[in-house]
């Protein structure tokens, strides 16, 4: 088995405990770089099994730096271009105003189409990929799952459990199982690794909370998990942990510290919870939204189908008592199961001291 970890974006550390045979330090905003480098790998491989992971830069805002100081010299933006790429850019339009913000400025409209600039980028980028994966002979024996950690860096978006959080892209090309097709089952992150140990025949060496995706692979109709689950710790201080679960219609979230603190606004320099505070949104839904982003109550409910980005929470509608307690249970039942650390209140305290002695 060869490995190779390739491009920038790579959280796991320290880097000495994963046992990559090539880590090779490509710019990742450098696509065709990227490409190029991992044709060159595949091409090493020599016939063996592989292992490639890629990880883009984009789409993820940064703050220009000093070239010598690498001091912070500017505001949080988007790069829309790199060595010429994307050659035909996304520009400011009412179809760069998000849906789970709601906020129309000249601004925020040019930055979303800045953040969808680097997204084609990054389509350029995986379509690169598979180019040299086809001139390498490997279409046919390559499983491929492409995937993001976590929604846009805007308000409401990057670390929180709504939506616009936790809904990322995810395709998979399995050859021999996956059928061109879009499917509605509840798929997460944790399904990767299951999915890999099947396509790859090895043994589990520990116990996974996720599945091998190849049932909805092979059929999108197929029966999959009643529930999903998310979850959001911390992003920098302040500490607001949260939980949500949803069914195939309705997601509750939990906010595990409401009423004792803040959440963290203003993620990535974006300008939405502050947009949101002008006198023309008083009274909307987009001030009642943007108010639960900072401080939100312990229970949110939403019907996905009505209100797919959660502006109308039902917690508190009568009419929803029995879908709030079924979902709450469901919680429960989860953050049990999988020895949720947060049930035990020791530790939300020490947690708590350490966060804001940070």
């Amino acid at each position: 088995m060869h490995c190779l970890g390739l491009g920038q974006k790579n959280g796991p550390a320290p880097e000495d405990k994963f046992q990559w045979d090539v880590r090779s330090r490509v710019d990742g905003r450098d696509v065709e770089g990227i490409a190029a480098a991992a044709k060159e790998f595949i091409g090493n491989a020599d016939g063996s099994p592989f292992f490639l992971m890629v990880n883009y830069t984009d789409p993820h805002a940064f703050r220009r730096r000093d070239p010598e100081t690498r001091e912070i010299v500017g505001d949080w933006t988007f790069m829309d271009q790199f060595e010429g790429i994307p050659a035909t850019l996304v520009e400011p339009s009412e179809q760069t105003v998000l849906p789970f913000q709601r906020i129309d400025t000249p601004e925020q409209r040019a930055r979303v189409a800045g953040y969808y600039n680097e997204v084609v980028r990054v389509d350029i980028g995986v379509g690169l990929l598979l180019d040299a994966l086809e001139r390498e002979g490997h279409t046919g024996d390559t499983l491929v799952i492409f995937t993001g950690d976590h929604g846009p860096p805007f308000d409401r978006g990057k670390t929180t459990v709504y939506e616009g959080g936790l809904r990322v892209p995810f395709l998979v090309r399995w050859p021999g199982v996956s059928q061109r097709a879009r499917s509605e089952a509840m798929v997460s992150t944790v399904d990767i690794l299951p999915t890999i140990v099947d396509a790859t025949g090895a043994l589990p060496a520990v116990e996974m909370q996720g599945m091998s995706l190849r049932p909805v692979l092979e059929d999108p109709e197929a029966a999959w998990r009643e529930y999903l689950v998310g979850e959001f710790h911390m992003h920098g201080p302040p500490w607001f942990p949260r939980r949500a679960i949803r069914d195939g219609r309705y997601k509750l979230i939990h906010n595990l510290l409401a009423g004792t603190g803040t959440a963290r606004i203003g993620i990535d320099g974006d300008l939405g919870y502050v947009t949101s505070r002008e006198q023309r949104y008083e009274g909307t839904p987009v001030r009642r939204a943007f108010d639960f982003l900072a401080d939100p109550p312990e229970f949110e409910l939403y019907d996905l189908d009505e209100d797919p980005w959660e502006f109308q929470n039902l917690a508190d509608d009568p009419e929803h008592t029995a879908t709030l307690e079924r979902l709450q249970a469901a919680l429960d039942d989860w953050r049990r199961t999988t020895n949720d650390p947060l049930l035990d209140p020791a530790f939300v305290a020490e947690m708590r001291q350490r966060v804001d002695s940070y």
